[in-house]
């Protein structure tokens, strides 16, 4: 049943004592199998070398890369770290680099936080470990109290689609010529997952995560299995 207001029109529900959350500070984030820890200048080396056999074809749909040597991922650092509402992390497997993500378009008034800049090394992906850095990231900002973390990805990029999918992700819609990048135009998919929904996709991925899902380095059920299943208790 919608809400109706004094003039009988239907309108959104109370936010109640709901409050702006505070605008992230760049902390650690600890799993199971993985570490985030804020992008340094001094993971160039170990960035670099994770992604040198990389094809790439793995950067078509990012703004950065290919890295023909330390000092370009050195320069895609400082171009991550230079935006205000934006936070980069390198992810860490046994105190590695293989990869980073970021906290982009802060926006603590309104309480969004999307996570984008995504990019995995030929080692990390199709991981737990992968799946459980973008846990951990989403876990952080509803922690914190936001009302919405966001994926944004270019509408022809099939592999990230995908992913945002089986990471619970709700497609919400297409922008037409929404950027542009590398020389090309970009329509961008938009993707979300709202407070509301966390709890379900929470336990998901808790279960997807546990060690009594794997038998040595196989899965034995997927998230979007257990997902499913939390949603439906």
């Amino acid at each position: 049943m919608p809400i109706l207001n004094e003039f009988g029109q239907p309108v959104g529900p109370n936010l109640g004592d709901w409050t702006s959350p505070p605008f992230p500070e760049p902390v650690e984030l600890h799993g199971q199998y993985v570490d985030l820890v804020p992008l340094r200048f001094d993971h160039a080396g170990a960035l670099y070398k994770a992604f040198e056999t990389a094809p790439d074809s793995t950067w078509t749909y990012m703004s950065m890369g290919p890295f023909r040597n330390v000092a370009g991922v050195e320069t895609a650092i400082a171009q991550m770290s230079s935006y205000p509402d934006r936070h980069p992390y390198s992810i860490l497997v046994d105190g590695e680099p293989l990869g980073f993500a970021s906290y982009l378009r802060i926006d603590p008034p309104v309480g969004v936080i999307e996570i984008g800049s995504i990019a995995f090394s030929t080692s990390l992906q199709r991981t737990r470990e992968a799946t459980e850095s973008i846990f951990l990231l989403i876990d952080h900002v509803f922690a914190l109290g936001y009302r919405r973390c966001e994926w944004k990805c270019d509408h022809l990029n099939e592999p990230s689609r995908r992913a945002a999918d089986r990471f619970g992700f709700e497609y919400e819609g297409t922008f037409r010529n929404a950027t542009h990048y590398k020389g090309r135009s970009r329509d961008t998919a938009w993707y979300a997952v709202v407070d509301r929904d966390w709890h379900d996709l929470r336990g998901g991925y808790d279960l997807w995560l546990s060690p009594d899902n794997y038998d040595g380095a196989d899965q034995r059920k997927s998230l979007r299995d257990f997902i499913a299943r939390t949603s439906a208790n």
